[in-house]
């Protein structure tokens, strides 16, 4: 909202000072109503109460002379004379001071064994169950606070006893098979094993087992093993083992052959450990695979990966294939962490290393590239999780402000793609790399913006319900509306691009990563087609989304089917949209998907004065309140809204 300065009346106080909340409730994040000299809450509780007073901070001479400069400006009558547009700006009025989806508490999900284990706030699980709660579902079908097992627990081994039941290893064409599906898949985003290396350890595999005793033989062997796990779980889309998904046979046999997490490190011993730990992810083992990733982020750094090295032993081929293991370790890491919402391994500043980078001898587009454009997604991610998610209390100029540099750094990471791997649904040939990309792209996203929309959905779902066929961009500011916008074409594009991989069979059903993206779009899409006047776009893209996520339900991705209940039960709470609902034109061609990609630069173009900063702070914080609503009221102003639900 722009801020209310009168022609040549000087700045009051009230509109330098913003009124903060008193200790005790800053202490413990809780809303504070700033009543002098005692607040509501410590009223209530018989607490004292006090307001911390002169506080003293520091500043650049620069930015206090900035600041006289602008107060005599304003006292002048000449406050629009300051006309440089700044990416953020601002009426501060806030009442509470971190993200919405996160708690003072922590969240917790029971495992298949009754065991319960931290969720953190960046998951999308999180961001369910809090939408699931306000809109008062209480029976969903299914318990979004357990996790579902994706196998037989007693098919896999906890400890290495003997190695005596082998799996037969597959045709040498066929194996190469296996190893293409896994590098379309995860080769080109990570680097763990080159098509060189694997070849070798493949003619080693097949003259016989290796060497209990000796470590790096084995660590080939268990290696060569992941690999056709993978490229069987990447390469089968319909699947009726008993004991686990495609390739956990593979993989079962692959943990036999690990070191001990004592012995001596390697790369290679690197590699495997983040290879075990991902596809522990695809199993829906999350702690496990935070444990893996974990230790082969640590052995890196145990053997310097994430810091040049001036060994003059290594030629520039090893000294770059270290960067690429540890850029690979470094993604898969951020990635677990931001997912699950644990807090991240390093810190950036403690990273010494170079991006990976193409070899002379490398063609001008290979998987390097695109390891690096991942890689700096990878790394504008963790920002994401230090500045919008972590528990410090943020004013709404700093969260705008964060906002705003982490969508700089994705328009320019955007900017700078090379066209090979630009999404065209044009192209005859669509890689699965691009498909990646775009989606780890689309990701952040979603994952910047979300705390804002979630505030905005849950401020009309708890409002009236008159007011649900209103527009919802009534009283936001510009900047608040291009967020959320941005939010909800993230989101769009996702499904969009995602449905154009299926018809071209490049969506792996039992995927980890896919299923992730999909469902962070379609709850993103459901909860604007639930609480907005939602376009026939929406609707259609919150349908597609659906389907993707059923479709890989039926198949047998037994973790997606449970969310899957939850979804279709939120999307029975709407009907296609009536004609009092904002509309956009059908498509031309259905089938086509959407080339139009999210404009972040849109963010970085208003004037100051023109946002709502006291909502920001609303939307990033969770003021610990209780969800009193009431499901029955809001259900027939879906209806007025929407139309005649569907029984």
């Amino acid at each position: 909202m722009a801020a209310n300065i009168a022609g040549t009346s000087p700045l009051s106080e009230s509109n330098l000072i913003r009124p903060v909340a008193c200790k005790r409730c800053r202490g413990r994040r809780t809303y504070c109503s700033k009543e002098q000299p005692i607040c509501a809450s410590c009223k209530e509780g018989r607490y004292e109460c006090v307001y911390e007073s002169g506080r003293k901070i520091q500043v650049s001479e620069s930015y206090l002379r900035e600041l006289e400069a602008r107060l005599k400006s304003y006292e002048a009558g000449s406050a629009a004379t300051n006309s440089q547009p700044t990416c953020i700006n601002a009426k501060t009025d806030p009442e509470l001071d971190v993200n919405p989806l996160m708690d003072n508490f922590a969240n917790l999900v029971m495992s298949p064994s009754g065991k319960h284990h931290y969720l953190g706030s960046s998951s999308s699980t999180i961001l369910s169950r809090r939408f699931r709660d306000i809109v008062g579902i209480t029976n969903p079908g299914f318990d979004l606070d357990r996790e579902y097992s994706t196998y037989n627990h007693s098919a896999l081994r906890l400890r290495r006893l003997s190695i005596v039941d082998n799996v037969m290893l597959p045709p040498a064409a066929f194996a190469r098979r296996l190893y293409m599906a896994q590098h379309s898949y995860i080769g080109t985003i990570f680097a763990f094993c080159t098509p060189e290396v694997f070849e070798e350890q493949l003619q080693q595999a097949y003259r016989g087992l290796p060497d209990v005793g000796d470590r790096e033989a084995c660590l080939a062997y268990c290696q060569t093993l992941l690999v056709l796990a993978f490229g069987q779980l990447y390469s089968v889309n319909q699947w009726s083992g008993f004991d686990g998904p495609p390739g956990f046979d593979f993989f079962t046999q692959a943990l036999q052959y690990l070191p001990d997490m004592y012995e001596e490190g390697s790369v290679l011993f690197v590699g495997v450990l983040a290879l075990i730990g991902y596809f522990m992810q695809n199993l829906n083992r999350r702690d496990a695979a935070f444990l893996y990733v974990g230790t082969a982020l640590r052995m890196a750094i145990s053997l310097a990966l994430h810091q040049e090295v001036p060994d003059p032993r290594l030629d520039q081929a090893s000294k770059e294939q270290r960067r690429r293991i540890w850029w690979s370790v470094y993604s898969l890491d951020r990635i677990l962490c931001v997912k699950s919402g644990n807090p991240l391994t390093i810190d950036d500043q403690d990273i010494a290393v170079k991006l990976p980078s193409r070899l002379t001898n490398e063609p001008e587009y290979c998987p390097a590239v695109c390891l690096r454009h991942y890689t700096q997604l990878s790394r504008i991610l963790g920002r994401i999780m230090k500045t919008i998610y972590r528990k410090t209390p943020k004013s709404g100029s700093t969260l705008i402000a964060s906002v705003s540099e982490i969508m700089t750094s994705l328009s320019t990471w955007h900017r700078d793609l090379p066209n090979q791997l630009r999404f065209d649904p044009a192209k005859l040939n669509v890689s699965r790399e691009s498909v990646s990309t775009f989606l780890h792209y689309h990701q952040c996203i979603n994952l910047t913006a979300r705390p804002l929309l979630f505030h905005v959905v849950e401020k009309r779902l708890q409002g009236n319900a008159s007011d649900l066929g209103k527009d919802w961009r009534n009283g936001l500011s510009p900047t608040t509306i291009a967020v959320i916008d941005m939010c909800v074409s993230a989101a769009k594009d996702s499904v969009t691009m995602m449905t154009f991989a299926a018809q071209k069979d490049l969506v792996a059903t039992y995927g980890y990563m896919d299923g992730e993206h999909a469902f962070s779009a379609a709850i993103v899409l459901v909860m604007v087609c639930v609480a907005f006047p939602a376009s026939r776009s929406e609707i259609t893209a919150m349908d597609q989304s659906l389907e993707l996520i059923r479709s890989m339900a039926e198949r047998g991705n037994t973790h997606i089917g449970a969310r899957y209940q939850l979804l279709s039960q939120l999307r029975s709470l709407i009907s296609r949209p009536s004609t009092n609902v904002a509309s956009t034109p059908p498509p031309t061609t259905a089938a086509q998907p959407s080339t139009t990609f999210v404009d972040v630069d849109q963010i970085l173009s208003y004037d100051a004065g023109d946002v709502d900063f006291g909502l920001w702070e609303e939307g990033y914080t969770n003021p610990d309140f209780d969800i009193d609503f009431d499901l029955s009221q809001w259900t027939q102003a879906a209806q007025n809204t929407y139309g005649a639900l569907p029984m």
